[in-house]
């Protein structure tokens, strides 16, 4: 996974979070970053989340430091659209 495209954005973007916008609907799951999305403002970033396949989201600026988080991190690879990348899980399977 390439992070570093990610951690870096491009002069005059910045790193939007991901949410759900039924506010009530994220807090009663853990209030999950659901992605990451590069973009400079926030209308662009709930934008583009939608096409990803992302319904109803909401955009927040965060900081760097919050990617890992994101259930969700979108891959950019030269000549190819940007595809989903599912994070690894953390978990212990039997």
């Amino acid at each position: 996974m390439r992070l570093n495209k990610i951690l870096t954005p491009k002069p005059g973007n910045q790193l939007w979070g991901i949410y759900y916008t039924d506010r009530e609907y994220a807090r009663e799951h853990g209030d999950p970053l659901r992605t990451v999305i590069e973009a400079p403002t926030k209308l662009w970033a709930e934008e583009e989340a939608a096409r990803l396949g992302f319904g109803d989201p909401w955009a927040h600026p965060i900081t760097p430091d919050l990617v890992p988080q994101a259930q969700w991190l979108p891959i950019r690879r030269a000549g190819h659209r940007q595809e989903l990348v599912r994070k690894s899980s953390r978990c212990i399977r039997v």
